[in-house]
């Protein structure tokens, strides 16, 4: 019966065989061609050594995977906007999870159906999309293969960086279950797993079905379980450094619930004659404790000052900036989640020469998360009545209007310009992720000639369910002309102003605005292929034979995002906000979330591609110095409904000079299809956090800060931005060029295997956009040199931004609106490392057997050429027009900041000796620093490297009652290590915020 389709066999072999090393990324079953392309092989020894409950488990330990950007760490906050839930991706060499492919047994597999706008350093800001890795079922993989190399040539789109094919256990014959329960210590996390495999052969051993099933359950990990998410306040930790009170460790937020507002109008308005607004007609709650009491507010203990509030100036009434970690004990780091896995395989042959097989396969992933409390948007405000019954500028005759106002009899209105809705608690996140697959297909033979064709079907869903607000409602509740009505100037807790809200309003009054959002996503794959191959086309000389493999593929792909109606902003289809007090239509009602329209989009891709397999040198030859030379040329064409066509290349080759030594290397083209987002949405509006550094330059030149590092502009920054069915793919090129040593050992020391791989890749017209951040840095230095950056929208500068620029030189700036940002292909990238790896095997000794694998990443270049944007303010940064602390995104060498560590190296240790087995795994990642955290020098924080380690003992009932019985104790991080340090409080791409984690598993075969 024949096995299911993979890549191919490991290039870097484990285990006692010394069989001859064969090609993998081979399309030709049976290619005499060996070991032409690099390759990573994961087996049970590294799956049991980590103690994977998931994939992201055990993709985080393999080195060439890149930084995680898509996982369960990411909440969202309060727009739905992320990825978030039960998802892990795969970025192979850090160029983004687009770039990977996932497959499973040799086969694609659906994309995740939502997308995340990525702020690093590849694919800043754009809709990204990746494979979730948590839908592969961990106990049912026999080994995971990952090809280090270009595959576009073989496998289409997004193998850019390579591939990860999962092989699983197909195959199978009796039944093995195993269960596994550990948790982290100090801290509320909880893990139980439990797995089954099932195979039986049919039909006189001509058919074999196997079934798995797998569940896991995962408690919430919290903030408050570690000290460095605890608060957001994080300068303690650095108490004593040059980084002692960096405002970048200090994670407090500027949405408060000491509010800022705004009334209509001009002109100072006072109270008994007393200025209790500027110019503007701003001013702002505070504790009475506060310097610079203007007016008793009508809570007691607080009062009216003039100005923004935590904006107004550097360390001005910096004790009112929210500290949302410290207030609710519940907010989540970590999400609850249900995993359900199920997968069963049919083989069956027909005929001698005819085999069917297929798949079924299902996942589900429910998680569950707190979030935090939440305000309005800067672009999309609340205003308060004239009449509304708290409002202090109420008319004449209404309880809380000040005395003494010089405003109108009939009041006026008042914009809400910052506030923090505290009283409005815990928000609660339920994510349920579905995907299902389902293949069916036949292969068999004619003459020396395979053949293989199948149909899949797969498709993955995502419900977001979310507690939020609606703003039209909470509006309705602020401007009730009754005491029943929300009060929004009540301010926070006098006892500690950034944690907590001392004064809530009833339950009852905010429940009458409180909602429910839900989205709902869905992206499918259909796809049939013909694959055909002949590893003995042509008999040459020695024995050797020309291989060759054709085939065709078609693809449909789909990708629907249905918004909340609160969210979509649609006039006359969606519920939408419009200032009941203005006038002025604003969309989306959901708050805190931007106008967000629905989203679909599909494409049909033809393809067809074709390899030939050269062995021109085999050894029976006995050429001095060529033992074997083997060349692999391939090529692939696909035609895009939707962006067009594309063909690209690939030539591999691999040269023994002697028994146990082999030079090989390889040179590809690549592509990445533009995704289906950012071809067919309408408008893209997305929230992140920013800085303006010009009123950072405004601070340093009048004295209020010392230096950069000092600078607290932060801001809430919207990018406005809009599909282009214009893009083209990306392009690549790549090369591998390596060796493989396999020298013979003296009789009982065992097989050992040395690779050592060097590699680039090179990218073209990346889908792209200028960083909302680089936007605010190009306007910084037009404003330094008088004019400004036209993408930057703001308001008209009010009394206090001219205030806040007097005497340094510089125009009035006004408040920040949106940045324009258009999907463009940009940013030409390339990346260059090298891989090692060791793999060394004694077989049965009098001291048993040991295995040792040690794999290695290093990453020497990774370079971003900068657009002109970003090349104008780095010119202008040399050219000391702006501060040279200010960080650049976006140009330049990358190595060794934020998600790009120079090393990454794990080792895998066991030790078998009669029924017991000893394993140790461990994992180091290099130091990075923070390109955005700098000292008062311009030094940037580095985040230190971390070493952790792993170990396991397992022993083995190999009779009586337990016969078949193995009992697992082991720990993750045994040395108890908290991740390192960064100014967010760790990095989520880089590292696991777990504690030493102890864990018991049980595993029954028959």
């Amino acid at each position: 019966m024949s096995d299911a389709p993979t890549m191919g066999l490991p290039a870097e072999p484990q285990g006692e065989s010394r069989a001859e090393i064969v090609v993998v990324g081979t399309q030709i079953r049976g290619a005499k061609t060996t070991g032409a392309l690099p390759v990573t092989v994961v087996g049970q020894e590294q799956v049991d050594a980590v103690a994977a409950v998931s994939g992201a488990d055990l993709f985080r330990s393999i080195p060439q995977l890149g930084g995680v950007t898509f996982n369960e760490q990411v909440l969202g906050g309060g727009s739905g906007n992320a990825a978030r839930g039960d998802v892990s991706t795969v970025s192979l060499r850090g160029l983004g999870q687009g770039n990977t492919l996932l497959l499973i047994n040799g086969r694609r597999t659906v994309l995740h159906p939502t997308s995340q706008a990525i702020t690093g350093v590849i694919d800043s800001g754009v809709p990204t999309f990746g494979f979730n890795a948590n839908t592969i079922p961990v106990g049912a993989i026999e080994r995971v293969e990952v090809l280090r190399d270009g595959a576009a040539a073989l496998y289409g789109s997004d193998a850019v960086a390579g591939v990860v094919n999962n092989v699983l256990k197909s195959n199978f014959t009796g039944a093995t279950f195993d269960a596994q329960y550990g948790g982290a210590e100090g801290t509320n996390l909880r893990e139980f797993t439990v797995n089954g495999l099932v195979g039986f052969n049919f039909g006189g051993g001509r058919g074999n079905v196997s079934l798995f099933g797998g569940y896991a359950q995962k408690s919430k990990l919290y903030l408050r379980d570690q000290d460095y998410t605890a608060t957001a306040d994080r300068r303690s930790f650095v108490a004593g450094t040059p980084f002692a009170n960096n405002a970048s460790f200090n994670g407090t937020s500027t949405s408060t619930p000491w509010g800022t507002f705004q009334a209509t109008g001009t002109g100072v308005i006072t109270s008994n004659g007393v200025a209790l607004t500027n110019a503007s007609r701003q001013f702002h709650i505070q504790p009475s404790t506060n310097a610079g009491c203007q007016v008793a507010a009508g809570t007691p203990g607080m009062c009216y000052d003039d100005g923004s509030g935590t904006t107004q100036m550097a360390n001005v009434d910096s004790n009112l900036r929210f500290n949302p970690n410290a207030t609710f004990a519940d907010l989540t780091t970590q999400p609850s989640v249900k995993r359900i896995n199920l997968f069963s395989f049919i083989n069956y042959e027909l005929t001698d020469n005819l085999d069917f097989f297929g798949e079924l396969g299902f996942y589900q992933g429910k998680t569950e998360a707190n979030i935090g409390t939440g305000g309005s948007l800067a672009n999309i405000p609340i205003t308060v009545a004239a009449d509304a019954y708290w409002n202090p500028f109420g008319p004449v005759g209404s309880p809380n209007r000040l005395p003494g106002l010089n405003i109108p009899d009939e009041g006026l209105p008042v914009t809400i310009r910052s506030l923090n809705y505290v009283d409005v608690g815990l928000r609660n996140v339920n994510v349920t992720n579905r995907q299902y697959r389902i293949l069916g297909g036949l292969r068999g033979m004619f003459g020396d000639w395979n053949w293989e064709s199948a149909g899949l079907y797969s498709w993955a869903t995502v419900k977001d369910t979310m507690d939020g607000t609606s703003s039209s409602l909470l509006q309705a509740a602020i401007n009730k002309t009754t005491s029943d009505a929300y009060n929004p100037f009540n301010g926070g807790s006098l006892s500690d102003p950034s944690v907590g809200d001392g004064t809530p309003n009833a339950d009852a009054i905010v429940d009458s605005f409180r909602i429910q959002s839900t989205r709902r996503n869905k992206t499918s794959l259909a796809l049939w292929d013909l694959k055909i191959s002949n590893a003995n086309l042509i008999g040459l000389w020695a024995g050797n034979s020309i291989g060759i493999a054709t085939g065709v593929e078609f693809r449909r792909e789909t990708f629907d995002d249905n918004r909340d109606p609160r969210q979509g902003g649609v006039a006359g289809t969606d519920i939408t906000y419009t200032d009941a007090v203005t006038g002025i239509f604003y969309g989306s009602d959901l708050m805190g979330a931007s106008p967000s329209p629905d989203v679909s989009g599909k494409r049909k891709v033809w393809s067809a591609y074709a390899e030939i397999a050269l062995p021109l040198v085999s050894p029976d030859m006995e050429i001095p110095m060529i033992r074997s030379f083997d060349i692999q040329i391939a090529g692939r064409y696909e035609r895009y409904s939707d962006v067009g066509d594309v063909a690209k290349p690939k030539v591999a080759a691999s040269w023994d000079l002697l028994q146990g030594f082999r030079l090989r290397g390889s040179w590809s083209q690549g592509f990445r299809a533009p995704n289906l987002e950012v071809i067919n949405t309408a408008t893209l509006d997305r929230v992140n956090g920013g800085t303006e550094y010009v009123l950072c330059e405004a601070d340093l030149r009048a004295g209020r800060i010392s230096s950069f590092s000092q600078c607290a502009r932060n801001v809430s920054v919207l990018r406005r931005s809009g599909g282009n069915p214009d893009l083209k793919p990306e392009e690549s090129t790549s090369w591998n060029f390596g060796a493989v040593f396999q020298p013979p050992l003296p009789e009982g020391w065992g097989n050992v295997t040395f690779t050592v791989d060097r590699w680039r890749i090179k990218q073209k017209g990346v889908v792209g956009l200028l960083d909302y951040q680089n936007a605010l840095n190009l306007d910084y230095l037009l404003r330094v040199q008088g004019s400004s950056n036209p993408a930057v929208v703001r308001r008209e500068p009010t009394a206090d931004d001219i205030a806040l620029v007097a005497g340094t030189g510089l125009a009035p700036v006004g408040e920040l609106l949106y940045v324009t940002a258009p999907f463009q292909n940009l940013l030409p990238i390339q990346v260059d490392g090298i891989d090692f790896n060791l793999d060394y095997r004694v077989g049965t000794t009098n001291f048993g057997k040991f295995g040792l694998n040690v794999n290695a990443a290093r990453l020497i270049k990774y370079q971003l050429d900068a657009p002109a944007a970003v090349q104008a303010v780095t010119d202008g940064q040399a050219a000391g027009e702006i501060n040279a602390a200010v960080p650049v995104p976006g140009g330049g060498d990358v190595v060794g900041r934020d998600g790009q560590p120079r090393w990454r190296i794990s080792a895998n240790l066991t030790w078998d000796y009669g029924p017991v087995t000893i394993g140790a795994f461990t994992q180091f990642i290099d130091d990075v620093y923070q390109d955005a955290v700098f000292d008062a020098d311009g030094n940037r924080f580095v985040v230190k490297g971390q070493t952790t380690v792993n170990l396991y003992a397992t022993y083995k009932f190999d009779s009586g009652m337990m016969k078949g019985t193995a009992i697992t104790v082991g720990a993750r991080n045994i040395f108890d290590k908290d991740p390192p340090l960064a100014s967010g409080g760790y990095l989520s791409s880089l590292y696991q915020p777990q504690a030493r984690y102890w864990y018991t598993s049980i595993k029954k075969s028959f």
